[in-house]
């Protein structure tokens, strides 16, 4: 893996969390109705940071739950021989709620898709609207994000990392660059 460039640095990261918080409370015309949920791992801390931003912007504290996906995607029996599978923490009513369901990368498409599974099984919202921090492209499923922090258009061997304090020590976006087998 080689670092080509970080794209956000702590402080743009803070700005991006910040703006998103206020295009997700314009959209709905306030939080009375939102619900947010965090896809573990990093779009949890995300929708943590997030949901911050809203008590302060709006003086309201939206409910606040994390999903785990892993046993609704399509590929978990191919890809993983032992699933690691984590808590979905969401214990509040998600029915006739406008859900904003957030996350780090948006890439393929299939981890929202999963993600939609998931909550249509705890319920009945009213609107699910997506919200990501980073959109790489190369989509293989039909998902647009409905909040985006920044727009990364990135080669098929090059990926999106995003590395947060809470599991990395860092607040940065970075694009790496993939090397394959005979450039390691």
């Amino acid at each position: 893996m080689n670092i080509k460039a970080k794209v956000i640095d702590e402080i743009g990261l803070q700005r991006t969390i910040t703006r998103l918080a206020h295009e997700i409370i314009e959209r709905n015309r306030g939080s009375e109705n939102i619900v947010l949920v965090g896809m573990r791992t990093r779009g949890e801390f995300i929708a943590r940071r997030i949901h911050a931003k809203i008590k302060d912007i709006d003086n309201s504290n939206p409910s606040l739950g994390v999903l785990d996906v892993t046993l609704y995607r399509d590929d978990f029996r191919t890809r993983l021989k032992q699933p690691e599978v984590s808590v979905t923490d969401i214990s509040f009513d998600i029915n006739e709620k406008d859900i904003v369901l957030i996350d780090d990368v948006l890439y393929t498409g299939r981890t929202v898709r999963a993600a939609l599974d998931a909550l249509m099984d705890l319920g009945r919202p009213s609107t699910i609207q997506f919200c990501v921090l980073v959109d790489r492209g190369h989509r293989e499923m039909p998902i647009i994000a409905d909040f985006v922090g920044k727009n990364i258009p990135t080669s098929i061997n090059e990926e999106v990392k995003v590395k947060l304090k809470e599991t990395d020590n860092e607040d940065a976006v970075y694009l790496v660059e993939i090397l394959n087998n005979s450039e390691k």
